[in-house]
C-alpha cells in the first residue's frame, strides 16, 4: 500500500460553491491550516460532476480547483444512499433538489419514491478528495448508517439532514447540535482519515 502524500502547504482551496458545506469543512480544517479559501471566493468555475461515483466526482472538483488556483484543493462529494432504492439518490442527491436547491421538494420526492412498506435503512456517504496542482490526488471515504424519518424534523444542518437519524440517536441531523453532528457525521469520518493520512 503506497504512503499517502502529506500536505505541507498552509493554504488550501475548498472546491465548493455550497456555503453551508464550505462552513462545515472550514470548521473541521481550521486546526490544521493557516488559510482556507472557498472556490467561489476565487471566482473559480464549477466543473461538470459527471463521474459515476462519489470519489470520481470529488476528484473532478478538486483537480479542477487545484489546477485553476495553483494550490492544493479539497473537494467532497456526498449524498444519501437509501437501501430500498438501490442506493439512490446517491450521487444524484443534490440533483434531486433541482436547480434551485429545493431540498424540501427533494425530501418529498424521496418519501414518494419509497415503495409502501419498504425499509427505512439509509446511509450518508462522503468522499473527500485532496488534489495538488500536479494532478496527484488522495481520497478518503466516510459513512454513517441510519434510518429515514417522516415528517422532516429540525432546521439545523442542510440537505437531507431533517429526514435522517443516525443509528444510536433519536434526533435527526436537522435537530442535532452541530458540535455533535460534526463529531459523528460521514464528513467527520472522512476527515479523520484525511487528517491521519495527510496532516498527522
Amino acid at each position: 500500500m503506497k504512503t499517502p502524500r502529506r500536505l505541507d502547504a498552509q493554504r488550501l482551496v475548498v472546491a465548493s460553491h455550497n456555503a453551508s458545506k464550505v462552513r462545515e469543512i472550514r470548521a473541521l480544517l481550521a486546526p490544521y491550516l493557516a488559510e482556507i479559501v472557498a472556490a467561489a471566493d476565487l471566482g473559480l468555475a464549477e466543473p461538470a460532476e459527471d463521474g459515476p461515483t462519489f470519489r470520481a466526482n470529488a476528484e473532478i472538483k478538486a483537480r479542477a480547483a487545484a489546477a485553476a488556483a495553483g494550490m492544493p484543493a479539497l473537494a467532497d462529494d456526498s449524498g444519501l444512499a437509501v437501501a430500498a432504492l438501490g442506493g439512490a439518490p446517491g450521487i444524484a442527491s443534490a440533483r434531486w433538489a433541482g436547480p434551485a436547491g429545493d431540498f424540501a421538494a427533494a425530501m418529498r420526492r424521496l418519501e414518494d419514491a419509497l415503495p409502501e412498506g419498504a425499509g427505512r435503512a439509509a446511509a450518508f456517504v462522503c468522499v473527500l478528495a485532496l488534489c495538488w496542482p500536479d494532478g496527484h490526488c488522495e481520497a478518503f471515504e466516510g459513512r454513517v448508517e441510519g434510518r429515514l424519518v417522516w415528517p422532516p424534523r429540525g432546521t439545523r444542518g442542510f440537505g437531507y439532514d431533517p429526514v435522517f437519524a443516525p443509528d444510536g440517536h433519536a434526533e435527526t441531523f436537522g435537530e442535532m447540535d452541530p458540535v455533535l453532528k460534526d463529531a459523528i457525521s460521514h464528513r467527520a469520518a472522512a476527515f479523520r482519515k484525511l487528517v491521519e493520512a495527510c496532516f498527522g
